[in-house]
């Protein structure tokens, strides 16, 4: 009971803080509203838990014999999300973002995970920190990653909700602007950390 209870409130607090995921899900939830944006929170919290089944499996072992695997993902996942930050910055009109008029969907919110670093981390993270070498490795694989995706949805869902909120608030335009503006900057310094250890890796 002791073991489940950490791992919960590690998945609580990991799933509820800000980062890139909650950011897209508000940012999502005020431009298209709740229900469009329902895809793209169950993408996320399947996704992650996915990540964490493979990650629990060995995946994460793929690091240590290609190290500069990790410097690449990295590279990558930071260019992605800044351009996600452009297209934040760049919507004008409610349901007008990312340029398509539809908020994102199951797949991208699945897939974003893999090139979300704070996701990375935490999965890596919830896989060292509560699981042991043994019998009982396994169950406590589906253990971490079953916890994650009942804690995820209510917890990255409360952004969702808030962001669906404020969009009866922000149908003023310049208002609008603002808010997209403001999340874009925080998307974007969510990842600082990721880019100043990219720039430190290469420099090195």
């Amino acid at each position: 009971m002791e073991y489940l209870l950490s791992v919960a409130l590690f998945a609580v607090s990991s799933s509820v803080t800000p980062g890139p995921n909650n950011i897209m899900v508000m940012t999502s939830g005020v431009n298209f509203g709740a229900r469009k944006s329902l895809p793209l929170l169950s993408g996320i919290c399947v996704g992650f838990t996915i990540m964490l089944l493979l990650v629990g499996v060995g995946f994460g072992q793929v690091f240590h014999f290609f190290p500069q695997l990790e410097l690449i993902i990295k590279v990558l996942g930071s260019a992605y999300l800044l351009y996600l930050a452009w297209q934040i910055a760049i919507t004008k009109e409610i349901g007008k973002g990312q340029q398509q008029g539809a908020p994102f969907g199951f797949m991208k919110g699945a897939l974003f995970q893999w090139v979300n670093a704070k996701a990375w981390v935490v999965a890596i993270g919830a896989i060292s920190a509560f699981t042991t070498v043994g019998e009982g490795y396994f169950s406590q694989n589906l253990t971490i990653a079953g916890t994650f995706l009942v804690a995820s949805f209510p917890c990255v869902g409360v952004w969702l909700m808030f962001g669906s909120a404020l969009r009866r608030w922000l149908t003023k335009q310049h208002y609008l602007r603002w808010f997209n503006l403001t999340m874009a900057m925080l998307l974007v310094v969510s990842i600082v950390p990721v880019i100043r250890g990219v720039v430190e890796q290469i420099i090195v």
